[in-house]
């Protein structure tokens, strides 16, 4: 945490609102709470955010940006598509799952802010999709994976795979049979794609 008298930023006031956010709840991630809690006016918090409903939405802005860093990396290195693509969902599930595990009352404040932020949460899957998308177009480049929309592939594995990442279903984390049933979805996803059997 920054020292009380370093310069107010964004980023010094949304480290703030999380943190209001994960001791008080959702329902505190106003300006005048946030404002309370650097020990600063009010009015010095909206020199850098315009309103609560912004507030939130960045707060839920940062949360999504850390979840896809590693996601990011996994698309960019290169190795076989199919690898890599499980790679990928496996990070996204253990991002996730760490989120809950070590953070759990900002991750269920994070569920309660993303019902309202849907142009943040959009954005969001569209980038998952679009990541899916590249690696499964490299599959498809290099013959790992039968000729598929990449797009529509990308979207088949973000949703056939929704019940071991997305927060809705977190309460289903902790079920000892979740990963064998994953495993299953993987197969099957992969018997979809084309992808050889190693």
């Amino acid at each position: 945490m920054p020292p009380a008298d370093a310069p107010l930023t964004r980023d010094r006031i949304l480290a703030a609102a999380e943190d209001v956010i994960r001791r008080f709840g959702p329902a505190k991630a106003t300006v005048v709470d946030v404002a309370r809690a650097l020990g600063v006016s009010h009015t010095a918090v909206y020199k850098h955010v315009a309103s609560k409903a912004e507030l939130r939405d960045l707060v839920v802005g940062r949360w999504v940006e850390a979840t896809m860093e590693p996601l990011r990396e996994i698309v960019a290195r290169p190795g076989p598509a199919p690898e890599r693509l499980r790679q990928f969902v496996d990070a996204l599930i253990a991002v996730k799952r760490r989120r809950a595990t070590n953070d759990s009352e900002l991750f269920t404040a994070y569920r309660s802010l993303a019902a309202d932020a849907k142009s943040i949460v959009a954005a969001h899957i569209d980038e998952l999709i679009h990541l899916l998308a590249t690696i499964v177009d490299a599959g498809v480049q290099d013959g790992s994976f039968r000729k598929v929309d990449p797009v529509a592939a990308g979207r088949a594995v973000l949703v056939a795979t929704s019940r071991f990442h997305h927060p809705a279903h977190a309460s289903e984390w902790a079920d000892p049979s979740l990963d064998e049933a994953y495993d299953d979805v993987w197969q099957l996803l992969m018997e979809g794609l084309g992808a050889a059997r190693s």
